[in-house]
């Protein structure tokens, strides 16, 4: 049975994108593509003194979280960095993880994927992050387990690699890495050891299926060999990784296990034995993604009852006691989680969930409101603009409520759609109002886009 509802986490939805795999299907196969704001901010901290060290400017580098459990990570069109669960969870420690980046930073100034020959790749990842920094924030009713709680978006696509870059091209993008690092003043010892443990198995896989890391980042001795050289000679190779990179890395690498892997499987890399925070966080997970609340509460409140500050714990009670039926009970931790950290707009948006699906009239001005305060940070949120439309519609607001739901079916691509709501909107709301306006954007939009 399917989970319906939808809140923050990890959740499918299938968006196809019929003419691109039409044009290549040999190439079609479906990736999954996962917002967490934890995990999204956790990364976004140990990366920045890579990228501010690389001249680039933070804000404008998306990170892209793919559901995949094989270990990959490329970059994309511009400053768009997509990383696998599969890489997160199989990197021993946080200088693993931020070599990655340094290594695919370097791809980006390097500016080597402009230099893709390919168009179609080009126009299938431009597609592609498109849909990403556009995805809802937990659609409900579409998720494929009830594990992947939250916002996770997936879509057809052709390919899930982009060409393999040269080898040439690949050590430019070495260099470039670890100047990174001892620019930034950090080990490069992580990343020489990640890819020292690729190119063992990469010797002992051959004729067997590799990992996509490996194919997309052709290894060779004289790679390996650069890379420890350098650790080598550089004075940073035994500077300690920052305490806060160690707790942050342990907190994601445990939350995606507890989401992702069997419960078997947590136990065995996080045992009840193991009372450290993130074998409690990856236990709590793992035991609300079976409905046992008998057991997941009591390690979620633990936590929270030792970090009262922290909004990541507060948001997965609500998700947990909102999953489970108990819809009222989750209103207090997701406003506790919003109030430790009011910049989280996927909070906000299953906040505004949680309210209207209390079925308390009272509460549904207070979900339009986190919903407009949520659009101004990601107004590309098809599903911030869905649940708008059930408030307005639950108040009675016909015209904003198709106005609304305009908006979400053009960022769906469903043009027709998006349109006929438009128009439905413009017909009944005041001319000139802020709802008139944005159906008159979409409907324009639209138009011009042509038919579906």
């Amino acid at each position: 049975m399917l989970s319906k509802y939808a809140v923050a986490g990890l959740i499918a939805v299938s968006v196809g994108l019929a003419p691109l795999l039409a044009s290549s299907p040999a190439l079609a196969q479906e990736i999954s593509l996962i917002r967490d704001t934890e995990i999204e901010n956790d990364i976004r901290v140990m990366a920045t003194p890579i990228w501010e060290v690389a001249g680039l400017e933070p804000k404008s580098i998306h990170i892209i979280l793919v559901n995949d459990p094989t270990l990959n990570a490329f970059v994309a069109i511009g400053q768009n960095i997509f990383i696998h669960t599969g890489l997160i969870i199989r990197t021993v420690d946080a200088s693993q993880l931020i070599g990655v980046i340094a290594h695919e930073t370097g791809h980006i100034t390097g500016g080597h994927l402009s230099r893709e020959p390919d168009a179609y790749h080009n126009a299938l990842v431009t597609s592609l992050i498109s849909m990403a920094v556009g995805i809802a924030a937990g659609v409900a009713g579409h998720s494929a387990e009830p594990a992947m709680v939250g916002m996770l978006a997936g879509q057809s696509m052709a390919g899930r690699q982009l060409a393999a870059h040269s080898r040439s091209v690949e050590s430019a993008a070495d260099e470039a890495g670890m100047k990174f690092l001892d620019d930034s003043q950090q080990t490069s010892e992580g990343f020489t050891s990640f890819m020292q443990v690729l190119a063992d198995q990469d010797m002992l896989r051959v004729g067997a299926k590799q990992d996509p890391y490996v194919v997309d980042h052709p290894l060779s001795s004289e790679r390996v060999e650069y890379l420890k050289a350098h650790a080598r000679r550089s004075p940073w190779t035994h500077t300690p990784i920052r305490p806060d990179f160690v707790i942050m890395h342990k907190r994601i690498k445990a939350k995606l296990i507890g989401f992702m892997q069997p419960l078997a499987n947590t136990l065995a890399a996080y045992p009840e034995s193991d009372n450290s925070l993130e074998g409690r966080y990856a236990r709590a997970i793992a035991y609300y993604r079976i409905a046992d609340l008998k057991k997941a509460l009591p390690l979620i409140d633990g936590l929270i009852a030792e970090n009262p500050a922290d909004p990541y714990f507060y948001e997965l009670k609500g998700q947990m006691l909102f999953e489970n039926g108990k819809v009222n009970e989750a209103l207090v931790p997701y406003a506790k989680a919003i109030e430790l950290l009011p910049s989280a707009t996927l909070f906000r948006v299953d906040y505004a969930r949680v309210q209207i699906e209390s079925n308390n009239p009272d509460l549904l001005a207070p979900a339009v409101k986190q919903l407009y305060d949520a659009s101004a940070r990601e107004p590309d949120l098809p599903d911030l603009w869905r649940e708008m439309g059930m408030a307005y519609g639950k108040q009675g607001d016909l015209g904003n409520a198709a106005s609304a739901l305009a908006q979400e079916a053009l960022l769906e691509g469903r043009k027709r759609d998006a349109r006929d709501q438009a128009l439905r909107a413009m017909r009944i709301l005041p001319v000139g109002s802020p709802g008139w306006l944005r159906a008159q954007d979409v409907q324009s939009a639209a138009q011009r886009k042509g038919d579906d």
